[in-house]
């Protein structure tokens, strides 16, 4: 049996999900737009909408590819003398797959769930800062000033990133050094900001925190 036609769609389908992921990028910048700029609330609920019908495409897809796949290995491993149908197979497997999603699946997807956080951070930033100046606008703009300041550097963050864990932010490259010098030694690191627990700070748990990003630069630019 030549299986080079399944790869060559198993190939496709994988381009398909760099689409989705490229749609979920400009599905977050563009909520972050809105937030930033004060859009309708109508118009960001929208936006996460969207992120949801993409999320929910991508776990299809990985339903239809992981069918595929273990169905190929099924036949291979098996070796039929006559050829089963296929189609058939996968769409059984398919089914199966997709009988057993729940809304948990969701949490899974770490672009969707980069998205969840970032808006939330983002309004927080945005809308949350306007009942705080109203009790004393000094305050307020020291507490958020504050939160510019890396915590190993002392210094305004250019490119902040987010440990998903604790939910501190730190300076890209100093946070990375730190890692990379405590790995040398052999040791973990302890989350640099005064007070967190958090004892192992690894860099896969790091993302771009593109709303502090964002509230920084306007601030430059102020």
């Amino acid at each position: 049996i030549s299986f080079d036609a399944v790869d060559s769609a198993l190939s496709s389908l994988k381009n398909c999900q760099s689409y989705i992921n490229s749609g979920m990028d400009v599905a977050t910048q563009v909520a972050l737009d809105l937030v930033e700029s004060f859009n309708d609330e109508e118009d960001v609920n929208n936006m996460e909408k969207a992120m949801l019908e993409y999320a929910t495409m991508d776990r299809e897809l990985n339903h239809y590819i992981k069918a595929i796949e273990e169905t190929i290995n099924q036949v291979k491993r098996e070796k039929p003398e006559n050829l089963p149908d296929l189609e058939n197979l996968v769409q059984e497997k398919f089914l199966e797959m997709e009988s057993k999603n729940s809304d948990s699946d969701f949490e899974r997807n770490e672009k969707y769930m980069y998205f969840k956080d970032q808006l939330k951070e983002m309004k927080k930033q945005y809308h949350g800062k306007d009942t705080i100046e109203q009790i004393d606008e000094d305050i307020a703009v020291t507490r958020s000033q504050m939160n510019f300041i890396c915590p190993i550097t002392q210094m305004t963050m250019k490119r902040p990133v987010r440990n998903k864990v604790c939910g501190h932010s730190y300076e890209e490259d100093a946070i990375l050094e730190m890692i990379q010098t405590q790995k040398l030694k052999k040791k973990s690191v302890r989350c640099p900001k005064m007070g967190c627990s958090h004892v192992d700070v690894k860099g896969s748990d790091l993302v771009p925190d593109e709303a502090l990003k964002r509230v920084i630069d306007s601030q430059n630019k102020q």
